[in-house]
């Protein structure tokens, strides 16, 4: 250790008074041991930095017997601010106008830059002392009644943190012994600092580590492991209490698509305002917690079926409005399930299982809800699996192309038909294709049926045409299909791919699909357009779109829903709608085709509203696609239009 820097350099008037009115040195490293030993058992108990400081503060003078000690903290800014943080024994509104820099020649100053312990002897006689640099020193001297001080640098890897000051009233006092025993108090408090600063920073960590462990960092809810605890003990609790509780599954749909279509970020921020308008009806006790990517789960910790029944239709109605998200306004769509202890399950995992269970069965309907029924699992486990099967079906092409024909009812000749797809399971037989395409979308499989349906029907027409049979093929595009950003260049592929001409193939969607997006959709039907093919609006008069959107739309035909056609013999409504949507049509240079056509009396009122094309039972159900031709050979040699079970025969 060096030799302490002195600036006492006291003249022989300086010499302290008589010997025996000063400690002995003896005492003074008494003193001094007796302040480190009081400091180590501080540094022991300590568990916070600046009661820590403090606490070593006041040891040293209440124990030691020093007049006065502080703490100060370097800053590594631009002025090297130096701050003090604790003084026991210091008057404290000096402290708080204390401004310096240790830059400048103070003494703690000099300690700080240094390195070492800075002594000053003598404060008030010493002529070093009245020096502008150590005016304030004096002053504060006189005021507090210390004659001599020592600066000790509180150094901790490498760094100096700040200083340790520590003043006594015997003008002589820190000698050489006493100085080297208080710069290891200096050292201990420096290595104490330290410890503190680490540990709390372990703190912070293990806090963060234990925060992302039970919470979701996007909304800041409780994730599923909190929330399964929760609803742990919260069953604890019913069971004790004699009490139900209920446990509701929240579905938001369409969040893939919006990340898709608009980005995670765009996702992120509809789930964070989703779960803001959840919890500003959350009661003191309920429990909200994100438990799946667009699922959320709420705890009712009392409650039975009729108060779970009340908060599911009161989400609906916050989770109604639209959320603004980029821009647009997407709707949100969500669905509930609800299970309930003990009625439901007993286990927290169970409870929350089979709310998410009861969730698909309130998905056919937007904002809707439903109760947990026994059997539910089963029925889940049979889709689980046949999602599986779909998959493998897709990718090995063991589905079924049929084609529905479309008949000019003028002249009844063939002028096209639409591609279809069925499912010949192994097992189950001929699946219905609602069913299987309600699959496909809750197993994200949209996309590769779309592929494979535009794969087979670009095939098909390929055959047709080589075989001599030239007649456009339909195919149908969901709402997800078309707003798919590789919809267009998937279609460009297959044109290049078998070289067909673009009138042999076209495109349905339907009204409902174009409303979700009117201004995507256009944008995607005017590329449509442009590589030559005919589009059609399918399901007309069920998508509630607007007129002067309609006549916007770059489409050659719309196609009038068979809710309409089937009743309009009997039904003057659907009679109505039906002649009204053909002379709309009309007006609009579109061609009509009426879906749903399954006997002649609807044939003969369509003919005469001047209706252009039929496609319905009347004409074929739906066949496979390579007997279509035998078909179409048996239609045209009919003399009338053919009946279904003619027309079924016809098919076989």
């Amino acid at each position: 250790m060096k030799k302490p820097a002195d600036v006492s350099n006291k003249s022989n008037s300086e010499v302290a008074p008589a010997t025996e009115e000063l400690l002995s040195k003896f005492e003074c490293i008494t003193r001094a041991h007796r302040t480190l030993s009081a400091g180590n058992h501080t540094l022991l108990h300590a568990s916070d930095e600046h009661e820590l400081l403090h606490d070593m503060c006041q040891v040293i003078v209440e124990k030691g017997g020093y007049r006065t000690a502080a703490v100060t903290y370097v800053e590594n800014d631009q002025d090297k601010s130096v701050h003090v943080m604790v003084g026991v024994g210091v008057d404290q509104e000096f402290i708080e106008a204390l401004n310096y820099s240790w830059a400048d020649t103070e003494m703690s100053c000099n300690a700080i830059r240094t390195g070492q312990p800075c002594i000053g002897r003598y404060i008030l006689t010493n002529p070093t002392f009245a020096t502008p640099g150590y005016a304030s020193l004096r002053q504060d001297a006189v005021k507090s009644g210390f004659a001599a001080v020592t600066a000790f640098p509180l150094r901790a890897d490498g760094e100096i943190l700040g200083t340790l000051v520590i003043a006594a009233i015997e003008p002589d006092a820190f000698g050489e012994k006493e100085v080297k025993l208080l710069s290891e108090l200096a050292d201990d408090l420096a290595y104490g600092i330290a410890n503190l600063r680490i540990r709390a920073k372990q703190q912070i960590a293990e806090a963060t580590i234990r925060r992302l462990a039970y919470y979701d960092p996007l909304t800041e809810l409780p994730n599923r492991t909190l929330l399964l605890e929760r609803v742990q003990d919260a069953i604890h609790t019913a069971k004790q209490n004699h009490h139900a509780l209920a446990l509701l599954h929240l579905h938001m749909g369409r969040f893939r698509e919006i990340n898709q279509i608009l980005g995670f970020r765009s996702g992120d921020q509809l789930l964070q305002q989703l779960a803001q308008r959840m919890m500003s009806i959350l009661k003191e006790n309920d429990v909200l917690a994100r438990v799946g990517e667009s699922d959320f789960a709420l705890l009712l910790p009392k409650g039975g079926a009729d108060y779970a029944i009340q908060v599911a239709q009161q989400l609906i109605r916050v989770l109604h409005d639209p959320v603004e998200v980029a821009g647009l306004m997407v709707d949100p769509c969500t669905n509930i399930g609800i299970a309930l202890y003990p009625g439901h399950a007993t286990e927290a995992d169970t409870l929350l299982w089979r709310a998410n269970v009861a969730t698909q069965d309130a998905s056919s309907t937007r904002g809707s809800f439903a109760l947990y029924t026994g059997g539910q699992e089963q029925e889940c486990t049979r889709r689980l699996s046949l999602m599986g099967e779909l998959r493998q079906a897709i990718e090995q092409n063991q589905l079924m192309l049929y084609c529905q024909p479309k008949v000019d009812i003028a002249s009844r000749r063939v002028c096209g038909a639409e591609a279809l797809v069925r499912w010949q399971h192994p097992v189950l037989g001929m699946l219905a294709t609602m069913d299987f395409i309600k699959l496909a979308e809750h197993a994200g499989l949209i996309t590769p049926l779309t592929h494979w349906m535009l794969g087979a029907a670009f095939s098909q027409s390929y055959i047709w045409h080589e075989a001599g049979l030239e007649r456009p093929l339909s195919v149908n595009l969901s709402a997800h299909d078309l707003y798919h950003p590789l919809l267009i260049d998937r279609i460009k592929g297959l044109f290049s791919t078998w070289g067909i001409r673009p009138e042999l193939i076209q495109f349905e969607l339907t009204e409902s699909a174009l409303m979700k997006d009117p201004a995507g959709a256009l944008e995607t039907l005017s590329k449509l357009k442009q590589f030559g093919i005919r589009l059609f609006i399918d399901d007309f008069g069920t998508g509630y779109s607007s007129l002067s959107y309609l006549q916007k739309l770059p489409v050659d035909s719309i196609k009038i829903d068979q809710s309409f056609v089937m009743p309009m013999v009997t039904n003057k409504d659907s009679a109505v709608i039906v002649r009204s949507t053909i002379e709309l049509g009309h007006n609009l240079n579109l061609e009509v085709v009426a879906e749903g056509v399954d006997n002649q009396a609807v044939w003969d009122l369509l003919a005469t509203l001047k209706c252009d094309v039929a496609q319905g039972y009347l004409v074929s159900m739906p066949m496979p696609a390579e007997q279509f031709s035998q078909w179409e050979n048996e239609w045209m040699h009919a003399g009338e239009p053919l009946t279904p079970n003619t027309v079924n025969q016809a098919a076989s």
